[in-house]
């Protein structure tokens, strides 16, 4: 009876080891699972207290990566604290920059951010974490650089991502950074490196047999809208004209508004440059619309381009009566156009350089507004000198001189230009500093007015009735209009009064 009894005692004690064995060994393997969560957690605290004290962050960080290495199982958390890792590194590197008096950090910095990064994509190498979560993360950590300055740390990260997210391994995320890269290139004026890189980047937008496919026509719009960057930079118009007349073959494309912003605008500036305002107007306005859907500044700049487009056509259309430009009216940028326009519809040289002296900064610093400014404000000079010369055949040039407000040089200048251009029927006497004029042939300033309308309207689309409009007219017609509203006038006073 005793002999059973230890028997059965030490079967109940043997079975109560085993049961503590293997409860012992699922905690062990619950604790592993659980540690980096916890891990993470409480990193991710110590970094929201003190956010400055990137090493002790960092150290955390790593602690979790180091407990999935050992465990031999890389993951979801590691991948993440990962994350924060190349974040503090690049951060750290952003504040060196900013610190010092060059604008690069130390190499330290930056081979601990390159080597944290290298870290970061053998997770995405080994597959330990899924295709969307790579991309999200990569793509969260590009938006990152944008911050950074540095262009040795940009160049070694970009090359470092690239090696890795290579076409094979991720086409849509190795076409992102790409074209990222291709941004940085424009901003460093490298146009060798992007012209190579825009170059693989439509070809990777071809089909087998080369033709471009029709299931990339998003894609292919990226990258003709980078390459109207380049060449805009570079001036190179022949180019700008083939990119805006592809981009606009292009039917299967649902591309983002600030792309077809950047494509409308060129085209735009295209038409300027051929004298063809109706066109760049209608172009101006459809970047304009485009950049105020995607919530871009540039918008301002393409509705202050659409109000010099309309004053270089002289057209009657009002650019803020659409309900998208509406709200932009009382811009101060915008508002200086239009304070410009009814200086130069005016024949006012006084008020339309004083506008152009006050409004410096929004006019004259915008190369584009600044080079067609130049040309509307020899316009005026031109009609206010033939109206004051006509009664005359001899003028003196200073007098003339100070109609215009204009040293004596840059009337000379304008004179022969007229002169040249047949414009003006006349010879400049330099012994007796008189304008002599024949008065059998003197142009008349309204002929000159509608040859210029004939040329603005010329180019403008058959549909488009409102921007064909004819402004400016000669002067006898202004004082028939102007006769006109006194009878208005007169008769609503009348009605009132009675």
């Amino acid at each position: 009876m005793r002999l059973s009894l230890s028997f059965s005692f030490l079967l109940f004690f043997l079975f109560i080891v085993v049961v503590l064995s293997f409860l012992h060994s699922r905690s062990n393997e619950l604790f592993l699972s659980l540690s980096p969560k916890i891990f993470f957690s409480f990193s991710l605290l110590g970094l929201l207290e003190n956010p400055e004290d990137f090493e002790s962050a960092i150290e955390a960080f790593a602690t979790v990566v180091s407990m999935e290495d050992e465990s031999g199982q890389p993951g979801e958390w590691g991948f993440k604290a990962m994350k924060q890792v190349v974040k503090l590194r690049l951060k750290r590197c952003a504040d060196s920059s900013s610190n010092s008096s060059s604008s690069s950090s130390s190499p330290e910095l930056i081979s601990l951010a390159i080597e944290s990064l290298a870290k970061l994509l053998s997770y995405v190498d080994s597959k330990a974490v899924t295709k969307n979560k790579s991309e999200k993360v990569l793509n969260s950590l590009l938006e990152t650089m944008n911050q950074v300055e540095d262009r040795e740390l940009l160049e070694q990260f970009y090359e470092k991502t690239l090696k890795t997210m290579t076409r094979e391994a991720n086409e849509r995320l190795w076409f992102k950074i790409q074209l990222k890269l291709c941004k940085l290139w424009l901003k460093w004026q490298n146009f060798a490196a992007m012209g190579k890189t825009l170059k693989e980047l439509r070809k990777s937008c071809e089909d087998e047999n080369g033709n471009y496919a029709a299931s990339k026509g998003t894609q292919l719009l990226e990258v003709y809208a980078m390459e109207i960057q380049m060449y805009t930079e570079q001036k190179n118009t022949k180019k700008l004209k083939e990119l805006y007349r592809e981009s606009l073959a292009i039917k299967s494309a649902i591309p983002h508004p600030r792309i077809l912003g950047i494509i409308r605008e060129c085209g735009g500036k295209m038409h300027i440059a051929e004298r063809n305002f109706g066109d760049a107007a209608t172009d101006f306005f459809e970047a304009f619309k485009s950049y105020d859907e995607a919530g871009l500044p540039r918008r301002v700049v393409c509705l202050k381009y659409l109000v010099l487009a309309n004053m270089l056509m002289q057209s009657d259309v009002d650019p803020f009566g659409s309900q998208e430009a509406k709200p932009f009216q009382s811009n101060e940028e915008v508002k200086a156009m239009t304070d410009l326009v009814q200086a130069y519809q005016a024949n006012d040289i006084a008020s339309f350089e004083t506008l152009l002296e006050k409004h410096k900064k929004s006019i004259s610093d915008d190369a584009f507004v600044a080079e067609h400014i130049q040309a509307l404000l020899d316009n005026v000079r031109t009609q206010v000198l033939l109206k004051t010369v006509r009664p005359y055949s001899k003028v003196k040039l200073p007098h003339l001189s100070e109609e215009l407000n204009i040293p004596e040089k840059e009337l000379e200048s304008l004179l022969v230009n007229l002169v040249l251009d047949d414009v003006l029927d006349a010879k400049i006497n330099q012994v007796t500093g008189m304008l002599e004029i024949n008065r059998e042939n003197i142009a008349d300033a309204s002929e000159l007015e509608k040859e210029q309308q004939a040329e603005a309207v010329g180019g403008q689309k058959q549909g488009d009735k409102e921007l064909q409009k004819k402004v400016a007219e000669s002067e006898y017609d202004a004082l028939n209009r102007w006769s006109d509203q006194i009878m208005r006038t007169q008769d609503l006073l009348f009605e009132k009064l009675c």
